[in-house]
């Protein structure tokens, strides 16, 4: 049963860091498109910053259990980033889906540090905990920051629209 869970639990360090390689993806494409909205521009650089750290810190836990993060993996997940991001670009409303997909996948990254640290605790990897638990609160802050600029984002954007103003990015 200990190494079935351990097993589970590197199995997922190995996917957070594969997620936290997405989320630098799409942080990196939106940074490289944002003009109009200057407050979404800093907290997406922001939380850029935080995803890599976040990510060297998955790292290092990886490394004291023996094992490195999963090249196939962060591949996957990085060209899926890019790809998200993209997919967005020719909307006009480019910064509305943006916005929620962001709301969106900080949640999931919320669940997977949480499931994370349930498994550090299951393991006996104490040494793990607090800094899986900084990496938890900075997807929390983020969540925080995101939803409390939903409907501001909404309306600045309906406004820039109806005047005629470049809307989307």
């Amino acid at each position: 049963m200990a190494n079935s869970m351990h097993d589970t639990y590197i199995t997922g360090l190995k996917n957070a860091h594969a997620l936290e390689s997405q989320a630098i993806q799409l942080l990196s494409r939106q940074a490289e498109r944002i003009e109009n909205y200057p407050d979404h521009a800093s907290m997406i650089r922001t939380h850029l910053a935080e995803s890599e750290t976040q990510l060297k810190r998955l790292e290092s836990i990886l490394e004291r259990h023996g094992t490195s993060h999963s090249m196939l993996k962060d591949f996957v997940t990085g060209l899926t980033g890019n790809i998200a991001a993209l997919a967005h670009a020719p909307m006009q409303d480019e910064i509305l889906k943006n916005t929620f997909a962001n709301y969106a996948f900080e949640h999931f990254e919320i669940a997977a540090y949480r499931s994370l640290i349930a498994l550090a605790e299951a393991t006996g990897d104490a040494q793990a905990i607090p800094v899986l638990q900084q990496s938890l609160a900075e997807e929390e802050k983020t969540a925080e920051m995101i939803g409390a600029v939903i409907e501001k984002t909404t309306l600045e954007y309906a406004q820039r629209e109806a005047a005629g103003q470049t809307a989307g990015i």
